[in-house]
């Protein structure tokens, strides 16, 4: 629990019990997707609209995807959270104006987000190889993969308390979902998931 001294000068830890703010990492992911270009590169994509309190779309869905992270399964839910973080983020999104932005993402729309996104990761990753370090190359079975980037693809079951479009009885005699990912093992980065049916096997 931290209390807000300023979005741009940073949080500051205090013991007088005033301004304290729950899950102040959030700044971390929002700052992230900020500072690394991707807020930005989604406000040219997103479809834009008019009139007085018109909210950016992009921070919309920024603060959309914050809100999943830190453990937000509805609109509604997202919309409660966002209210507690106001005094990091502003005011927060309306569920309705949530779900009016995704209703606007068409599949037209998602293939310039994907290329939004994979431009915003090509800066990311020249960022990355210019650490000490440099670019984080694998060593599988003592083998030094330089130049090599590994996608490791899974199958994970997501359980469900409801009977929700596509939940459906699992492999491991439970009941939801059963997404296909694919991961960048070298950075650990989710690049691409397929929703599936719980009763979908694990194999693509």
């Amino acid at each position: 629990m931290s209390e807000l001294t300023g979005w741009d000068r940073g949080l500051s830890v205090v013991a007088d019990g005033k301004g304290l703010i729950g899950h102040a990492g959030a700044v971390l992911l929002r700052k992230l997707a900020d500072r690394t270009g991707l807020t930005a590169a989604l406000s040219t994509v997103l479809p834009a609209g008019t009139g007085t309190g018109w909210r950016d779309r992009a921070v919309v869905v920024v603060q959309l995807a914050v809100a999943i992270v830190l453990g937000s399964v509805n609109l509604s839910d997202a919309e409660q959270l966002q209210a507690h973080h106001q005094g990091m983020f502003g005011p927060s999104v309306s569920d309705s104006t949530t779900r009016r932005t995704l209703a606007a993402i068409d599949e037209e729309v998602l293939a310039k987000v994907a290329r939004a996104r994979a431009r915003v990761r090509r800066h990311v990753w020249s960022q990355l190889a210019l650490r000490p370090g440099g670019f984080p190359w694998l060593t599988v079975a003592g083998k030094y993969l330089h130049r090599w980037v590994v996608i490791d693809m899974d199958a994970t079951i997501i359980t469900s308390a409801s009977k929700k479009q596509g939940a459906t009885a699992t492999w491991k005699k439970t009941f939801g979902f059963h997404p296909l990912a694919a991961w960048c093992a070298n950075t650990t980065e989710s690049l691409a998931m397929l929703l599936r049916p719980g009763n979908d096997g694990a194999k693509p």
